[in-house]
């Protein structure tokens, strides 16, 4: 689907979204058809790998209806109850006019401006600079800011911010994102499930009472064919072939969140530029979020719906968002904007300006009488009327000199 302007990006990244999210919940069947490979091993150890292959198909499709409902009802209850989860880890509270009314007016000034419903404002007590939107219906939507954004954000890149995440919530994104962190929870679930059952299987094999060992030692006295597609040698086949399909779906789930959360970033910057009109403010606030907006008690999934997500896996490989430079590029690229480059926060900037405490003062430089640099004089007055300055062993002196027997001349 070819896309030439910002709308048909929009609609042309929904209709990849969709295939996405399609792909992932087939996931959780081939999680299914490893998890039948599994059982069946366990079930009876002595057979061929045809013999298995099949096994788990038929178990597939029997298992086919009861996967589709547990997976339907995983999202049911996610559906009611993901945003108070979500509440419950970051400690989001609802926020009205009263409570903060910088942050209302600025988010129901950009709404009014542009005819998108109010979602709710809930603010979090976090230092962390970051914001993120939640919801997958317009009861429900909700923009959840931290108190450290409040306070380092100037209005201009607050708005930026807000029009970040209601683009986020008129695009879409937010239910696709939810979603799709949803059904990556059931293949990890599962998967996790099933290596546990795989590691049961390999212990009872090396204790020495599990069906797979009493099944090799029997297979010992069959033939050479029998051993090389049957007994011990099918069911270590099948079982390496159930721990590809589990690792491969694992994978494919990260990849497909990756590929959902990456593509959006970019459009919900440049959404935020079309609301505001002003490129500047949101590379302001990226440049001033960036490497600070890591939220120590929320979960990766939550980490996934902010502005920006420092936490990154191995060589960015696992990376949930674009790198803040890269955005910034897009925007000054495509939107006119200006790069400061990185930037410190005002509390940072004041903390180096500061001097130190009086205790890490340096003493202050005496001067005796052989110093090089000769000690401060005090200001000497005038001369008084009448009198003649002479010079004393400390500088001029004032007035007549007084003997003990009377002024001297």
């Amino acid at each position: 689907m070819a896309a030439y302007g910002l709308y048909t990006h929009i609609a042309s990244n929904k209709f990849r979204s969709m295939l996405l999210l399609a792909g992932l919940f087939l996931l959780i069947y081939v999680l299914v058809y490893a998890g039948a490979l599994v059982a069946e091993v366990m079930i009876d150890s002595g057979r061929t790998v045809d013999y298995y292959l099949t096994r788990a198909s038929r178990d597939l499709v029997s298992a086919f209806p009861w996967a589709t409902i547990a997976a339907a009802a995983w999202i049911v209850i996610a559906y009611f109850f993901h945003q108070r989860m979500i509440d419950a880890v970051t400690g989001g509270e609802s926020v009205t006019r009263q409570q903060q009314p910088r942050l209302y007016n600025l988010l129901e000034n950009l709404c009014i401006s542009r005819g998108i419903p109010m979602p709710k404002l809930k603010v979090m007590d976090s230092l962390a600079l970051n914001a993120f939107a939640t919801g997958l219906n317009r009861s429900q939507y909700a923009i959840t800011v931290t108190t450290g954004l409040l306070k380092a954000l100037n209005d201009k890149e607050i708005e930026a911010v807000l029009g970040h995440e209601l683009t986020h919530i008129k695009n879409g994104d937010v239910q696709l994102m939810v979603i799709a962190v949803i059904i990556a929870g059931v293949v990890g679930f599962f998967g996790e499930l099933f290596f546990r059952l795989f590691t049961n299987l390999s212990w009872n094999s090396s204790g020495g009472g599990g069906g797979w060992s009493s099944s090799s030692s029997r297979s010992s006295s069959s033939s050479s064919d029998r051993d090389s597609k049957g007994s011990g040698g099918g069911a270590i086949i099948v079982i390496i072939i159930a721990v590809a399909l589990i690792v491969l779906a694992w994978l494919l789930s990260q990849v497909v969140k990756l590929a959902l959360s990456r593509s959006r970033e970019f459009l919900a910057d440049a959404g935020s530029v079309e609301l505001t009109k002003n490129p500047d403010a949101m590379i302001s606030a990226l440049r001033k979020i960036e490497n600070r907006g890591e939220l120590p008690d929320a979960t990766s999934a939550v980490m996934e719906l902010c502005v920006d997500n420092p936490r990154e896996g191995f060589a960015d490989l696992f990376a949930t968002h674009p790198s803040v430079k890269s955005r910034v590029d897009a925007l000054v690229k495509y939107a006119g904007g200006h790069d400061p480059g990185p930037l410190a926060l005002p509390d940072e900037t004041e903390s180096q300006d500061v001097p130190s405490a009086a205790g890490d003062q340096p003493p202050p430089a005496t001067h005796g009488p052989w110093s090089d640099t000769p000690p401060a004089q005090p200001n000497n007055p005038p001369p008084l009327p009448g009198t003649t300055p002479r010079q004393g062993p400390f500088g001029p002196l004032q007035g007549p000199l007084q003997g003990p027997w009377g002024p001297r001349r």
